[in-house]
């Protein structure tokens, strides 16, 4: 059975129709993609299926610097008592040789050597304690060698451990705890460009010498060939006055990046920002005044914590004579006027700057004069309520009217 012929021709029908209206552009809804720097500066990146775990064998020292602290102490401890068993061990195997064991012809140590009594003896020639209960005599060559041993290979267990723990204590990281980024990202206006800015501070009152501050854009992207490079790293050029890009990090300071033809972020408007998959890594080195260490501190922004048309609000405030910093407004910001396209669009366009700023001081004077108004209309009515006030109070203090009785002819007459 053959379907029946529409009378309405297809192209004035439903399906014709909505094919030839036009389209809004649809943005996709964000993935959320993990981030790879954490906010308190940690890699997100897990190493899997390392086959060559001997590499991290000959550099052992470095290889316990990184452990955890548990591990850490587990193998201090166990080092020290296998050091004491295995010599232990040995002196007692150096008596029993040389037939010692035996009280009646025990030449080699004082008192005769039992097992407890040889660790014991191990631990005061290792640690150096010497008790004097228990001795060597010049019996016996062997005792003096493995005496000798064991204090040179103590040495060397001591400096190890001992330097593990050091630096341990003194990496470079704890430094970083004080070194303090803002919580979120802002981009602005600022010298007529879109930048982005954040903020950053040191808390203590010691230095760190020669501070640079680097940014990256980290992203997901694809070659003409086809290729997919899933963490592209792309520098952006932040602005300073000094050409090495030294800063003095002596008061908290904003970082900026102006966005412009080379940047990444060229193509962003304010709606683009929040479907992409960005993430900005700002990172911060140089050497402790200190130490002389050098420490870096690192954290991110992805898409949600920047902040498209704020600016952060100032912290630094001079009082009595001194400069004083408010910690408290650190990653405080405040909405300010910036158009919402991307900087391609207001290169091309200028004069959207313009109508945004003019917009921007418009709407500035309006709620100047509103509230000028309202403060207006505060004194008028304070003013009418203070004049009712004084009105009740003159009532109140008027001289009240006296009057007399004057005799007359005809009777008693009231004057006033």
């Amino acid at each position: 059975m053959l379907a029946r012929k529409s009378i309405i021709p297809e192209e004035f029908g439903l399906p014709g129709l909505a094919s030839r209206m036009p389209r809004k552009p649809v943005f996709r809804d964000r993935v959320n993609k993990a981030r790879f720097i954490a906010k308190n500066g940690s890699c997100n990146l897990a190493h899997k299926n390392i086959r060559e775990q001997g590499r991290f064998l000959q550099d052992v020292f470095t290889t316990l610097v990184d452990l955890k602290w548990r591990f850490t102490l587990v193998i201090f401890t166990t080092t020290f008592v296998s050091s004491w068993l295995l010599f232990a061990m040995t002196w007692w195997l150096v008596a029993f040789g040389h037939g010692d064991l035996n009280q009646d012809l025990n030449k080699l140590v004082y008192p005769s050597p039992s097992f407890s009594s040889a660790f014991l003896f191990s631990i005061e020639v290792q640690v150096t304690i010497g008790f004097g209960g228990r001795m060597i005599t010049e019996e016996c060559g062997t005792a003096i060698a493995v005496l000798i041993i064991q204090n040179i290979v103590g040495l060397i267990i001591n400096a190890i451990m001992l330097g593990c723990i050091f630096m341990k204590t003194a990496q470079s990281n704890r430094r970083a705890e004080t070194l303090i980024f803002s919580r979120h990202a802002v981009i602005a206006v600022r010298n007529n460009r879109l930048c982005f800015m954040t903020r950053i501070g040191d808390l203590r009152k010691s230095m760190i010498i020669g501070a640079a501050v680097r940014l990256q854009v980290v992203k997901k992207t694809t070659t003409p060939e086809g290729e997919v490079i899933p963490i592209h790293q792309i520098d952006l050029q932040t602005e300073s006055a000094l050409a090495s890009n030294t800063l003095f990090l002596l008061a908290p300071l904003i970082i900026w990046h102006t966005i412009d033809k080379n940047s990444p972020l060229y193509d962003l408007s304010a709606m683009e920002l929040q479907c992409s998959d960005l993430e900005v890594i700002v990172i911060l080195e140089g050497v402790v005044e200190t130490t002389g260490i050098t420490t870096q501190a690192r954290t991110s922004y992805i898409s949600d914590e920047i902040q498209w048309g704020h600016r952060f609000v100032p912290i630094v405030n001079e009082e009595e004579g001194v400069y004083s910093v408010d910690y408290s407004k650190f990653g405080n910001t405040v909405k300010v006027a910036t158009p919402r396209c991307s900087a391609r669009e207001l290169d091309e366009k200028p004069s959207i700057l313009i109508q945004t700023l003019q917009k921007s001081e418009l709407s500035h004077q309006n709620s100047l004069r509103k509230r000028n108004s309202m403060r207006r209309n505060n004194s008028m009515r304070q003013g009418a309520a203070g004049s009712g006030n004084v009105r009740r109070n003159n009532t109140a203090l008027a001289i009240p009217k006296v009057q007399f009785l004057t005799p007359t002819d005809g009777g008693a007459s009231l004057v006033t």
